[in-house]
């Protein structure tokens, strides 16, 4: 006769522990979401590394973040600029309480924080797409995470931290994520160049439905990364989610209004580019306010962020996929409006966080810890990869940028080696002299076709 044991943990709520876990699956789809946003905005022929590069993006973090990353971000001894290497190879990082809440362990809060780091240098690389090459990407991305993402991470969520403990309010990643990737993207098209052909082709969106899929990925893993960050299956990671849905909603509606009256036609594309910019823009306000508060939050993000992809036309830039526009300018709007409208009574819907409010609350302060936080996050991310972009470009081999033949034939033939879409390898036709049936390279035909097929850059 056997008999079943079931072991439970004592210390912390299974309840709370599966539903971060689920958050962290959540935040996981995000970064394929992010691959078909991206792939879809681009040429044809680039439109696979875009994907494959976003999920490499996962598999390197992941690596650096069990190494060390987690370490420097969130040791429980970190000091107010960056941790130490306590925690390196996950060493004591099991059942203990982790360094935010006593509700979850260690491991759980690390494998979940390890997805927002995946995330946010895939996010950055979208401003250099079509002619950055592959390895030298992956290298940068490695760098970039220990040097920038985990520096300011510490800062911001780490108990320790001066951004912390000088009274930043930052729920779900306004800082970390958003200005900080939207700051590396402006660092990075710059540094890199623009595309071959950028100023005289005229570029659009090779397919708009691939836009919309990563668009609902988005929307869909956004309610972990929000509604996840309160660690607990509370009301507060309720209202979460609330707020997210409806700051993406407004934000999309607002962003294709803006376009309606210019064009007179409803884009699916300005409507995905308005959600994106609502859900940016909620994202560090997300824990702190409340249902009305965030329909202004959809509302000035999709305007801000539409009227900030002019920027890349007037100071003369080739951000591909608009990444600052949206990211930085939306991470930027959310911090401030946070400061406005965060409520002592929403983040005291966990029964355990006590803040002083933001201006509503009377606490006109706050505004200022977000300016702060914002200004220190925009300058070190772009400074720091600047410096790492420069320095890589001058070591042999490690230059970022593909020539120009490999950017016109497409990185994913010259890079990977594969087509996000098969051909025929031949294609018949007919003499017009001999009326006999001649042969042609397939692949040379599309190869051609691609040269000239237009990209996204839209002037909205």
């Amino acid at each position: 006769m056997s008999t079943n044991t079931t072991h439970t943990d004592p210390k912390h709520s299974p309840g709370d522990v599966g539903f971060v876990l689920l958050s962290t699956a959540l935040v996981w789809i995000m970064v394929p979401g992010v691959g078909y946003f991206y792939s879809g905005m681009a040429r044809s022929k680039n439109a696979l590394s875009l994907i494959m590069l976003c999920i490499l993006s996962v598999a390197v973090v992941s690596f650096q973040w069990w190494l060390f990353g987690y370490s420097l971000a969130f040791s429980k001894n970190a000091s107010g600029f960056i941790g130490n290497l306590d925690n390196a190879f996950f060493i004591n990082v099991k059942d203990e309480d982790s360094i935010v809440s006593d509700k979850i362990p260690d491991l759980v809060f690390a494998t979940y924080q390890c997805m927002f780091a995946a995330i946010t240098p895939a996010l950055a690389i979208g401003s250099g797409a079509e002619r950055a090459r592959l390895v030298p990407t992956l290298i940068f991305i490695f760098i970039w995470t220990t040097l920038v993402y985990d520096v300011i991470a510490c800062w911001i969520w780490n108990p320790n931290g001066w951004s912390y403990k000088l009274g930043g309010l930052d729920f779900a990643g306004g800082t970390p994520v958003h200005v900080s990737s939207g700051a590396a993207a402006l660092a990075y098209c710059i540094l890199l160049g623009k595309r071959h052909g950028h100023g005289t082709d005229e570029f659009k969106p090779h397919n708009v439905a691939h836009i919309l899929l990563g668009t609902t990925l988005l929307w869909f893993g956004w309610f972990g990364f929000n509604g996840g960050s309160a660690l607990s299956g509370n009301v507060r990671a309720a209202m979460a989610y609330t707020v997210t849905n409806i700051s993406a909603s407004v934000g999309g509606l607002t962003w294709m209004l803006l376009d309606y009256r210019l064009e007179r036609k409803f884009s699916a594309l300005s409507f995905c580019s308005g959600a994106v910019a609502g859900l940016v823009s909620i994202t560090p306000g997300s824990g702190f306010v409340g249902t009305p508060a965030a329909v202004a939050f959809g509302f000035f993000g999709g305007i801000l962020c539409n009227y900030a992809v002019k920027l890349k036309h007037i100071f003369d830039f080739d951000d591909a996929l608009d990444v600052f526009a949206v990211h930085c300018v939306g991470g930027i709007t959310g911090n401030i409006l946070t400061g406005i409208f965060a409520q002592k009574s929403i983040a005291y819907l966990d029964n355990a966080t006590k803040i002083d409010g933001g201006w509503l609350d009377g606490n006109w302060k706050q505004i200022g810890f977000q300016l702060t936080d914002s200004v220190a996050g925009f300058t070190y991310s772009f400074s720091v990869t600047y410096i790492i972009l420069y320095l890589m470009d001058k070591t042999p081999g490690l230059s970022i940028r593909a020539d120009v033949d490999s950017e016109e034939r497409g990185l994913d033939e010259t890079e990977m080696g594969e087509q996000a879409y098969h051909v025929n390898t031949k294609l018949v036709a007919v003499d017009s002299k001999t009326s006999e049936p001649k042969q042609f390279q397939r692949e040379e035909i599309v190869r051609q076709q691609q040269l000239y097929a237009p990209t996204n850059d839209i002037d909205y």
